[in-house]
């Protein structure tokens, strides 16, 4: 009885062990904020996603915002805002017990494949346990994983993640117990349905099945063969998920063309997609072993050149990898097996179907990284069984021992990469330091200092941004923004044009060029503008807005609260339409109803210096001098800041 207690004590050991060191090499991701880094469009500026009513739930299950279809992550994300409201510490917290979640998984699934690839170490449970408690760690606090963790919008990534590696567990369960139609097997198919509703990178699924189906298990090829009636067995099992990354391959092809994000083949053409996709192979290996210099954003160069020579290099990585694999195929199966999985999962973001301006990105090592912990757990495992085999203690400390500083190092590094994510400028001030001409990080970071007031700087980075990619919309709309907040939206103006020279359909460029008529008086003008910007996004409730505020300035308060009702249907925490909404019953000779709406936009935003103003002209109306003066102070006081 007391050996049997003493097992079920270490066994249960080894996941807690993995759950605290994950959850405390993450930990400073608890302190960290919103970014902008598509964190503002996803969270900040979007109410569609706020809450789990019919109608939030119907635009999760239907939308293609920012060119995904993730309905199972947007419900984890809504039932975030019921518990934390906007605030960010619950989102991450989110995500961290989610990947907290997935490291357990990974182990149990690890001590199930060590297991099945080397029956004879079966017996010495302490070692196998170690080795896959080492596998687990290997994964979980590598600091490849951070951008899932830390980066809230990248929840994908860690719920998509936790319902993969279930579904590989759930799936190998099934084999050990027989032959499909068991609870286990329909269950890892309804598991890799969530996966593929979470993010649909999980496509490759299938394929991952038949190569665990070769080696470990031992179900297909070999003695075996390809084409008896055992093997077509196999096949058949797979049809179920087959249909499933099918479907979700047709909805993902589908999301990504209604935002136009895939490249076209004109940019880049199948040699130069062949070159993208040797180089992040070889560049996902590359920082899997020395994860140093890891950046938000790695961009793709404006010009491909496959003659070049990091694309050369890349080439001769990845063929030495292969022909290593290839030449110690019978030795150390798992290394062929965990080289073709690796890039099987990697396929959909490689540059064969390039999308976006990143050549590589961190999280998409989320999903192919397993099969490389696995090895590393087997080469622990070997190494362990080698040392016990030569009687000599100090070598099975030595081994040990060097578990030991790996996990230590990817630990500390891991801390240290978090923290990176804390906030905008100490994001994009790092990723400037590792690419100093990257225009996305320096159109971002100028656009958090024209946030905070200081428009000259955030000038000098949209200028910098430009020299680098003079075609990035993006930045000249920003630059405008700056310059508007500076008085000078005539010069402004140039700017939003040019903008939407190179990006038409672009309509934040039109609602900054109407606010920027507003601003010389030209109301009819701006109205326009924000029409345009209303064509192309029919939910963009700040054009709305801000059509109400220029009907205002033609006195036409009745016109302007219908504009600020819509406003605020499709975003209930817009304080600016809430306080313009004040403003215009003040022109139609109610203060005493305007008070209302600049006290309701000051709840949302109590530094929006507008509704301090209106709220003090409304106070002002109704004799209430002294608490009027003390709005007039926060007014001035916030628009100096």
């Amino acid at each position: 009885m007391v050996p049997t207690s003493a097992q079920r004590w270490v066994r249960w050991l080894a996941p807690s062990l993995v759950a605290l060191v994950t959850l405390v090499a993450f930990l400073p991701t608890l302190h960290n904020q919103f970014v902008n880094w598509d964190d503002d469009v996803n969270f900040l500026d979007n109410p569609h996603y706020r809450g789990l009513g019919w109608s939030k739930l119907h635009w999760m299950w239907t939308t293609f915002h920012m060119a995904h279809y993730i309905p199972l992550t947007w419900m984890t994300l809504g039932m975030d805002y019921l518990l934390w409201g906007m605030n960010p510490v619950g989102y991450h917290l989110t995500s961290l017990l989610l990947h907290t979640t997935s490291a357990v998984v990974f182990f149990f699934l690890a001590r199930r494949l060590l297991t099945l690839a080397l029956p004879r170490a079966s017996g010495r449970g302490h070692a196998l346990t170690v080795s896959a408690g080492f596998a687990a760690l290997v994964f979980a606090i590598h600091p490849l994983r951070v951008e899932s963790v830390a980066w809230a919008t990248e929840r994908r990534d860690v719920l998509s993640g936790l319902f993969y590696l279930l579904t590989l567990l759930m799936y190998l369960r099934a084999c050990e117990r027989g032959a499909p139609g068991r609870r286990s097997y329909w269950l890892s198919v309804a598991l890799f349905g969530c996966a593929l509703l979470s993010k649909s990178m999980a496509v490759s699924l299938p394929v991952v099945l038949l190569i665990l189906e070769v080696y470990p298990l031992r179900r297909l090829g070999g003695s075996l063969g390809w084409s008896r009636a055992s093997a077509r067995r196999v096949y058949v099992e797979k049809i179920p998920f087959v249909l499933l990354a099918a479907a979700a391959s047709a909805i993902a092809l589908m999301a990504q063309l209604s935002n136009r994000g895939m490249v076209s083949v004109a940019h880049l053409s199948a040699l130069d997609r062949l070159a993208v996709s040797t180089y992040g192979l070889s560049f996902y290996l590359w920082k899997t072993v020395v994860p140093l210099d890891l950046s938000p954003l790695y961009m793709l160069p404006q010009t491909v050149n496959p003659a070049a020579t990091p694309f050369i290099v890349s080439y001769g990585g990845v063929l030495a990898v292969t022909a290593i694999a290839l030449a110690l195929r019978r030795r150390c199966p798992g290394l062929p097996a965990a080289w073709l999985a690796y890039v099987v999962v990697l396929l959909p973001v490689l540059g064969i179907a390039q999308n976006g301006p990143q050549i590589a990105a961190d999280r998409y090592t989320y999903l192919a990284a397993p099969g490389w912990a696995i090895l590393v757990g087997a080469g622990l495992l070997s190494c362990w069984r080698l040392s016990t085999s030569s009687t000599r203690a100090p070598t099975t400390w030595g081994v040990a021992g060097i578990a030991t500083g790996i996990v230590i190092a990817l630990g500390v590094l891991t801390w240290n990469q978090v923290q990176i994510w804390h906030d905008s400028g100490r994001l994009w001030t790092y990723a400037l330091s590792i690419d100093p001409n990257s225009p996305i990080a320096h159109t971002n970071l100028g656009e958090l200092l024209d946030r905070q007031g200081r428009l000259a700087e955030a000038i000098d980075h949209f200028q910098h941004a430009l020299r680098t990619k003079p075609d990035y919309a993006l930045a000249h709309n920003n630059w405008g923004m700056a310059l508007k907040a500076q008085g000078r939206p005539a010069e402004a103006i140039d700017h939003f044009q040019h903008a939407l020279r190179l990006k038409p359909d672009f309509p934040i460029a039109h609602n900054n060029w109407g606010t920027a008529l507003g601003q010389l008086g030209e109301p009819a003008e701006a109205i326009d503008h924000f029409q345009q910007a209303l064509r192309l996004n029919p939910d963009f409730a700040l054009a709305h807005s801000n059509w109400g505020a220029a009907l205002l300035q033609q006195g036409q308060p009745a016109e302007a609260i219908d504009h600020f009702q819509q406003a605020l249907r499709i975003d209930p925490d817009l304080a600016l339409a809430r306080s313009n909404w004040g403003a215009a019953l003040l022109q139609q000779g109610q203060p005493a109803e305007a008070i209302e709406h600049p006290q309701q936009a000051l709840r949302v935003q109590p530094d929006l210096a507008q509704a301090h103003a209106n709220l003090g002209l409304a106070l002002a109306r109704q004799g209430k001098l002294a608490e009027a003066t003390e709005h007039y102070q926060q007014a001035l006081g916030r628009k100096g800041e």
